[in-house]
């Protein structure tokens, strides 16, 4: 099972190291713009820098959770790719908002969609394997046959 969970293990570690980025840039826009915690508000270079970290946070625990759910029941390759993908997005979605409200949009989209994408692949993956062991159904094996491909 190790072998199997090794694509989503590093997505995971690698998620957790930009967090931590983010978290440091946070402290370095503190000491540049001297906004002392726990203070929140300053210049508007500051808040964005904390905004984007906040709402970067903010959907780090959804994208684990999709992340592992979809690469458990669904596939681990297409899992631990989008994964990849996400965090490319969100790390551009860090980069565009410290430098412009308007900066983040692009990103924003890009991210939503490969999160949508892992939490379909999730509910696909847990509907499959509920009929496989609960109704004792294999949907894929039964909609080969009945389009004449097994």
């Amino acid at each position: 099972m190790l072998d199997e969970a090794v694509g989503l293990g590093a997505v995971t570690v690698l998620g957790v190291l930009e967090q931590a980025y983010f978290s440091l840039q946070v402290i370095y826009a503190r000491r540049k713009y001297s906004v002392s915690p726990p203070a929140t508000t300053g210049p508007p270079e500051f808040e964005r820098v904390f905004r984007a970290q906040a709402n970067c946070s903010e959907y780090f625990p959804i994208f684990i959770t999709v992340l592992w759910t979809a690469g458990v029941f669904f596939s681990q390759g297409l899992s631990s790719v989008c994964g990849l993908l996400y965090l490319y997005g969100r790390l551009r979605y860090f980069h565009g908002y410290s430098q412009s409200a308007q900066g983040r949009l692009a990103p924003l989209y890009f991210s939503a969609q490969i999160l949508w994408v892992l939490i379909g692949f999730s509910c696909l993956g847990v509907v499959l394997s509920f009929c496989r062991v609960y109704l004792n159904v294999d949907v894929l094996q039964e909609l080969g046959s009945a389009l004449g491909l097994v």
